[in-house]
């Protein structure tokens, strides 16, 4: 009888091109200089008052320039006579422990000696008050208990649902403030409902903790900053909104409709909330929000490092090779999984022995693809998409794309002799 393997011996697999992709690009050349002069600014300033403590917001997912920014943030408050410190506000990442989100933030260099202040990583937070539906809210007992908090992160497009207020200050705030318990008490009613309960809660926080200010921070498609923009507690409900609007308009994306395989060679917490942004990968976890690329089946080849194991999104793929499947700390993962209750998201697709053989076993399931002539997109993650291959089949929808640049010659998937690619 034959095995698995022996049954997909019949797949051929296409040769493949490498593109350069092209997006708009606004960008701001001097960082740590746009976001000083935000801070600068005498309505901002005026918040951080001598001798305060000021408790200042890191997230878990890849931001670029971040160490920039924070130092930058940080020295503006010494240099107004406070005392700042840098919390974690990632909710139940890090596998809901305190050394588990300090060792997040050290794989992107915020450190002590980076950013010039202490980071203090604790789970204890504070019920600061109670929403009109009666839900309890819970923060971060160091950040309840400061003189002041400046909230600092990128506004973007979610990953699991639609609202006015999507990734961002809001949903720092409710989600990443409120640590692991905080995080439960928000995910237990669903994504369903999250766009109503994210600003409920938000608002609750903005009333009952010192929210001196939020720090909104924009990347174009190449994560690059290209605006930093300093919100009151009453600008940022009410300019939140509109910046996700802008953001959603810089987002990159797979310039073709559809594929019969899309192949991502990692996935990771710094990439995205799953791993993948389904905004790109065009699978989600939930239904409460759409997009993205088409493809009949997805294949996932590796977990990136600053995920220390988390493997949240592993899921929403078809098949993974063994070397994906090693690299999960299942008890990371589904921590994250069970606090925001989508078990979906981490279960364990179909394990091949090799890179080669999880994307012949998804083109071989394809039920709709022309086996001989197969659309096959291959990409390193969903934040790096200006370079990726696709196969022979889609080279002249390329060609006829202004925004799409052939870069390589085509040549046979780049597989050593165990089956593993060895480039990009």
């Amino acid at each position: 009888m034959a095995t698995y393997t022996d049954m997909i011996k019949v797949v051929k697999l296409p040769q493949m091109v490498k593109v350069r992709q092209s997006f708009p690009r606004p960008r701001v050349e001097d960082v740590a200089g746009a976001v000083l002069g935000e801070l600068e600014r005498p309505e901002i300033s005026q918040r951080i008052k001598p001798g305060a403590t000021v408790a200042i917001t890191a997230g878990s997912r890849g931001i670029g320039n971040i160490v920039t920014i924070l130092k930058t943030v940080v020295d503006f408050c010494r240099e107004r006579g406070a005392e700042p410190f840098i919390f974690p506000a990632m909710g139940s990442h890090g596998g809901g422990t305190a050394e588990g989100q300090l060792g997040i933030l050290n794989s992107y260099g915020i450190t002590q000696e980076a950013c010039g202040c202490p980071i203090i990583a604790s789970m204890e937070v504070k019920e600061i008050g109670r929403t009109q539906e009666g839900h309890p809210v819970r923060i971060d007992k160091h950040a309840a208990e400061a003189d002041a908090v400046i909230v600092v992160n990128r506004i973007k497009a979610h990953t699991a649902f639609r609202g006015p207020y999507e990734s961002g200050l809001m949903k720092m705030m409710t989600i990443g403030m409120g640590k692991h318990e905080g995080a439960k008490v928000c995910h237990e009613a669903g994504f369903g409902v999250m766009h109503h309960l994210v600003p409920l809660f938000g608002r609750v926080i903005m009333e009952n903790a010192n929210i001196a200010f939020g720090l909104a921070l924009i990347e174009n498609a190449y994560d690059e900053l290209c605006l930093a923009k300093a919100l009151l507690p009453e600008e940022i409900i009410t300019r939140e909104p509109e910046l996700l609007e802008y953001s959603k308009s810089l987002m990159g994306s797979i310039l073709f409709k559809n594929a019969d395989v899309l192949v991502i060679d990692q996935i990771g917490k710094n990439f995205s909330g799953e791993g993948a942004d389904p905004n790109i990968s065009g699978r989600f976890p939930t239904p409460y929000a759409t997009g993205g690329l088409e493809a009949e089946r997805r294949v996932c080849l590796g977990l990136s490092g600053e995920s220390h194991g988390c493997g949240y999104g592993v899921g929403l793929f078809d098949t993974i090779s063994r070397r994906m499947f090693e690299q999960l700390d299942l008890d990371a993962t589904y921590t994250n999984a069970i606090t925001n209750t989508v078990l979906g998201a981490v279960a364990i697709p179909v394990i091949m022995p090799s890179d080669r053989e999880a994307i012949m076993t998804a083109l071989y399931s394809c039920n709709n693809a022309d086996k001989n002539n197969p659309r096959i997109v291959r990409i390193a993650n969903t934040a790096q998409i200006e370079e990726i291959y696709i196969s022979e089949a889609m080279v002249e929808e390329a060609m006829a794309n202004p925004d799409i640049e052939l870069i390589s010659e085509l040549a046979p998937f780049a597989f050593d002799a165990e089956g593993f690619f060895t480039d990009f």
